[in-house]
């Protein structure tokens, strides 16, 4: 089977199986408590946190664990806009974010918040001119999406960071879920205040994240209850999760540079090929995210493509996971001005460290079949 289909979620590393595991067997009080079961435990929390810390050249006290990507940008959306509704109601956020951030903004604006929706050209991009027009004296957050999980479009946060600068209020948040081997540091700008980390788009386990929270940005916990996570998201921690966490962050960015060179060839193999097809229109550039290939076959719907190349052992995906079984629309590819009738037919392909080129040339001779067969329907 080939999995191209990385951006969804990756293989558990064998070796964060292993200390989930061992873990789980052997570490099973709960850190909170005062006997010695719990103190083994928290001693191993707070060794994770120190790790992952030390791999985004930050505090300890500035990382905290979640549930994942989405409780991370629901967090930190919703618990600054409850820390500064004081200060403004004003958010700028983008057209392109993924559903954990643009479904809390909705339901923000319901509560009497003002969003500012950044447009984005036909590369998936938004203009830091725009940016920067939008910003008010009321304004209290900018959250960008790093990496766009559909089309791979890499927002320019560096630019973003300098303009902000100028403005030391604002909360600086990106969703880095899909950029943990996309820039050579993990946070790519001093600016940024929060950055959330999903472990199992990085070969970590389900259900759980990370937000870096830069020391001295004040947010609203979200849960409230123990005390947990010095207060900012009570719960008792997942103690295996976490430590199988650290050990896959640790593992992929000692991998990166390889592995985004790899997943570049596979992607710019690929890429070449398809357009050389008149009726395949390419949506990620090439200077986009290394892993992500978004691509449409004129009338041929993006489930039927999925559903053909799984019949050949070929994993891929509509272009978000989140929604592909909703039939909805994919809104990256809307906000680029892409029409519907083409946009109903995108497909993404996401590419892993274990991938190969060998494995591009068993997608093309695939697709070649494919393309044949599907003529008949775009007669």
């Amino acid at each position: 089977m080939i999995y191209f289909d990385n951006s969804a979620t990756t293989q558990l590393y064998p070796q964060a199986l292993d200390t989930f595991v061992k873990v789980s067997q052997q570490v099973y009080g709960n850190p909170s408590s005062l006997h010695k079961l719990g103190t083994v435990a928290d001693r191993l929390l707070q060794q994770s946190r120190q790790q992952v810390a030390d791999l985004l050249k930050v505090s300890p006290q500035e990382i905290f664990f979640t549930s994942g990507g989405t409780e991370g940008d629901n967090w930190i959306v919703k618990g600054t806009a409850i820390e500064k509704k004081g200060f403004g109601r004003h958010i700028i956020t983008t057209m392109i974010e993924h559903p954990a951030v643009s479904k809390s903004m909705q339901q923000l604006e319901q509560l009497g918040f003002d969003v500012t929706y950044l447009e984005v050209d036909e590369r998936g991009l938004i203009s830091v001119a725009d940016l920067k027009d939008a910003i008010r004296e009321d304004t209290i957050l900018v959250s960008i999406i790093a990496v766009n999980n559909e089309v791979g479009a890499v927002q320019p946060i560096q630019e973003i960071g300098d303009v902000l600068v100028d403005y030391p209020t604002i909360h600086f948040h990106i969703d880095a879920v899909q950029a943990v081997t996309e820039f050579d540091n993990l946070i790519p700008h001093p600016r940024v205040d929060f950055l959330v980390l999903s472990a199992h788009k990085f070969h970590g386990p389900r259900g759980v994240g990370i937000v870096y929270k830069k020391q001295g940005r004040r947010l609203a916990p979200l849960l409230t209850g123990g005390g947990q996570e010095s207060g900012q998201r009570s719960t008792t921690e997942n103690i295996a999760g976490i430590a199988a966490t650290a050990k896959a962050l640790r593992m992929t960015l000692e991998a990166r540079e390889t592995s985004k060179e790899n997943e570049g060839q596979i992607k710019d193999h690929i890429r070449q090929f398809l357009s050389s097809y008149d009726n395949v229109q390419i949506y990620s550039q090439e200077d986009g995210a290394a892993h992500i290939l978004c691509f449409a076959l004129q009338d041929v719907r993006g489930e039927v493509m999925v559903h053909a190349l799984e019949e050949e052992n070929i994993i891929i995906s509509t272009t978000s996971a989140c929604s592909s079984k909703k039939g909805e629309l994919p809104a990256t590819l809307e906000a680029m001005h892409v029409p519907a009738k083409w946009s109903k037919c995108a497909v993404r392909l996401s590419f892993g460290e274990g991938n190969t080129l060998a494995e591009a040339d068993q997608f093309i001779q695939v697709f070649k079949q494919l393309h044949e067969k599907f003529k008949v329907i775009q007669k």
